[in-house]
């Protein structure tokens, strides 16, 4: 994601009231993070791929993953905000 679409994405994921930050992840790398409940944080799209996807973390171990979302490359900034919100974490 560019950085303006990353900081778009959270705004509207914080007005849903979820736990969610602009991601650095390297240089010109960005993404979304989102706090989980139980100390866990998904990372979406950080990974420069097209499409969006997340690597569940905790404390630095990945812990989980969800793939690529069908389509997603396409998407919207209301569905790529639909989809994180709604994401099965698991």
């Amino acid at each position: 994601m560019q950085l303006e679409q990353t900081e778009a994405v959270v705004a509207a994921l914080r007005e849903r009231r979820v736990f969610a930050h602009v991601y650095r992840g390297g240089v010109a790398r960005y993404g979304v993070r989102v706090v989980l409940r139980d100390g866990r944080e998904a990372l979406w799209d950080v990974d420069g791929a097209a499409g969006l996807e997340a690597q569940v973390m905790r404390d630095g171990v990945l812990v989980g993953f969800i793939p690529k979302l069908a389509g997603s490359e396409d998407w919207d900034l209301a569905r790529v905000v639909e989809a994180i919100a709604a994401a099965d974490y698991g």
